[in-house]
């Protein structure tokens, strides 16, 4: 039997969970959520639900990837196939899946996107446009229906290209270099936004804590979406990196890491841009593609030393985006190995296929196929993943996986904290996104 591919070493696992969980959440959400929602205000819950959810969610799909050995589709099975219905715990795994390979399709529209404004912050075409309008003009002719076929299968290429390579070989070495690469552009960007007139401005916002924002229920309601759907827990994307761990890794102290480095990520993106907006005068009250690709450009345009500022920003974005796009395939491609005996290029290249495709015809309406998604399908996938793992295994075998490779047992109450509140704080998030229209 062939040895299943695997991540060489710690480090490497942890910066490729890392670099699944930074994505354009942490880069376009959360500066707009913290601005909107009273800086600190927002803050605050959101730092206790990071913890909540890395202390569960993370944990748990991490250690039930490493328990099957498989992505979702055999995880599920196994979880249900001491009561015969291995089958129909089968076919729910192909939600998680399916979402994945979903949302891979939509993130390769916007990583088109960026990898269009990453080139361009070379050539000078991102900063051309004068003002906001022309911005928002150029931004709309990419955006539209077939309107960025070329970079948007170049970005998929190179995905694939990387994924072909294996685990240890492709996915991990990329993000040995992306992921260090993207905090040093980004702590460099945070020292030279320190350096300008009127940043202060920003810091104070960021740090001051509202009384009436904290007790506001949406400022909760959206602290909760980030963190949830920023450490990505969805089923899907951790529980095939957990696959790839050995029987020695320490899951909860990968987990923790993880949820470190995901929340400085967004934080650092939050002290970069929220001071540079404040540098201008303007408030920052748009998330979004919005944000990214019209505002920050024209902001870029205005100030000193912008088109550095731009080609690293863009950069930094770029690595940030093709690590999250690597995780989001590795499920799909995955499943076709082990369900079907594909070999690992065959695969990569009929999962690539069906994302170039998909992609191209998907570009006019992404926004709302990438709502429906994070609305409903991510939710979903971790509260199934939650239920199979704590809900169908046994408490012994759920304690056994986790506390594998740790020199003493993890805290007693973490089984029942998955059991009762993780799984109730899923369907709480699906709930409260159909509600409000998302709130991931």
């Amino acid at each position: 039997m062939k040895k299943r591919d695997s991540f060489t070493n710690r480090l490497g696992f942890i910066l490729a969970c890392v670099g699944s969980a930074v994505g354009m959440g942490n880069l376009w959400m959360f500066p707009t959520r913290v601005s909107l929602y009273g800086g600190g205000s927002f803050l605050i819950p959101y730092f206790i639900f990071v913890v909540l959810i890395g202390a569960t969610g993370v944990i748990g799909e991490m250690a039930f990837g490493r328990a099957a050995r498989s992505g979702p589709v055999n995880a599920f099975g196994m979880a249900l196939e001491s009561r015969g219905k291995r089958k129909l715990g089968e076919a729910l795994g192909l939600i998680p899946m399916v979402g994945a390979l979903a949302m891979a399709i939509g993130y390769t529209v916007v990583m088109g996107w960026i990898l269009k404004y990453a080139v361009g912050t070379f050539t000078g075409a991102t900063l051309a446009p004068a003002d906001v309008d022309s911005y928002a003009a150029a931004f709309g002719g990419m955006a539209s229906a077939f309107g960025n076929n070329g970079w948007q299968i170049a970005a998929l290429l190179l995905c694939i290209l990387i994924m072909m390579m294996g685990i240890g070989q492709g996915i991990e070495k990329a993000n040995k270099i992306m992921m260090p690469l993207f905090f040093l552009l980004f702590v460099g960007l945070a020292v030279y936004i320190a350096l300008q007139p009127g940043a202060v401005a920003g810091y104070r916002y960021i740090f001051r804590v509202d009384p009436v924002a904290l007790k506001s229920p949406m400022t909760w309601i959206y602290a909760l979406g980030q963190a949830f759907f920023s450490l990505s827990i969805a089923g899907n994307g951790t529980i095939i990196y957990g696959s790839y761990l050995s029987d020695e890794e320490n899951i909860p102290a990968s987990a923790a890491r993880v949820a470190f480095f995901d929340t400085l990520a967004a934080c650092l993106a939050a002290l970069v841009i929220i001071p540079a907006m404040a540098t201008t005068g303007s408030q920052l009250d748009q998330g979004g593609p919005g944000l990214m690709f019209i505002f920050l450009p024209h902001l870029f345009h205005s100030m000193p030393g912008g088109s550095l500022f731009a080609i690293i920003f863009f950069v930094a974005v770029l690595f940030a985006g093709m690590t999250s796009l690597l995780n989001l395939y590795e499920t799909p491609i995955a499943t076709l190995q082990e369900k079907f005996n594909f070999a690992r290029v065959p695969a990569c290249l009929t999962i690539g296929i069906i994302g170039i495709v998909v992609s191209i015809c998907i570009q006019g309406i992404v926004s709302g196929w990438m709502d429906v998604l994070s609305i409903y399908i991510c939710p979903l996938g971790a509260g199934l993943a939650a239920i199979m793992f704590f809900w169908f295994c046994k408490r012994e075998f759920v304690e056994a996986e986790v506390n594998k490779g740790r020199d003493k047992p993890l805290f007693p109450w973490f089984y029942p904290l998955c059991k009762y509140v993780l799984c109730p704080v899923c369907v709480l998030v699906l709930i409260l996104g159909a509600l409000n229209g998302g709130i991931g």
